[in-house]
């Protein structure tokens, strides 16, 4: 039977069920998921948000497979004030280190919030600087790199502070709490992340 999961990955546990060492917090101690079920797709360690856990390998296929492209939204809290020309660089592309080699990113969606975004607090939080200020961009991409949103905030000049995985396609995190787990229907899982 095919089961599906929504999850708020908190910050500093593994998309994984396993640990691979003993300090590690995996997804396993936020819920009792059944035996079978796998994340769809990854989120570092260190970021946070919506992750997908299920055992059906039609929709982690159609997922993760680059030629069926999707949208995924993040909100990315930035060490200093993007400028207009520094978001024209994310939506154009920028040239990043993927493993050993270059890559330019595909076109991406990207603008400057008026405020930090409604969510939820980071335990632990972030480090602030007192004078050095800090931002926030929501950035849309159609791609999944490795450490994708971070090296390409890097790329332009700004460093990474928090990072949030807010939607896939339709799909959003955005009223769920930290370590939050919901199941889904296939109908209404399938609808919101746009799959025939």
């Amino acid at each position: 039977m095919e089961r599906y999961f929504i999850i708020y990955k908190p910050y500093g546990v593994l998309s994984q069920f396993t640990r691979e060492h003993p300090g590690h917090r995996t997804l396993g101690e936020l819920f009792q998921f059944p035996k079978d079920v796998y994340p769809v797709g990854r989120l570092d360690q260190d970021s946070e948000g919506l992750l997908i856990i299920t055992n059906d390998k039609r929709l982690n296929h159609l997922l993760l497979d680059p030629s069926y492209a999707h949208s995924r939204t993040y909100l990315v809290q930035v060490e200093g004030e993007p400028q207009k020309e520094d978001l024209g660089k994310l939506r154009k592309g920028v040239r990043i280190r993927v493993g050993k080699k270059e890559y330019t990113t595909l076109p991406a969606q990207a603008r400057l919030l008026p405020q930090p975004p409604p969510a939820p607090e980071r335990d632990p939080p972030i480090r602030v600087r007192k004078t050095v200020p800090d931002s926030w961009i929501e950035l849309e991409l159609q791609e999944g790199k490795n450490r994708q949103v971070r090296r390409m905030c890097a790329k332009i000049g700004f460093p990474v502070l928090r990072l949030i995985r807010s939607k896939i396609e339709r799909l959003e995190a955005r009223d769920m709490q930290v370590g939050e787990v919901r199941e889904m229907e296939k109908k209404e899982i399938y609808r919101l992340l746009r799959l025939g």
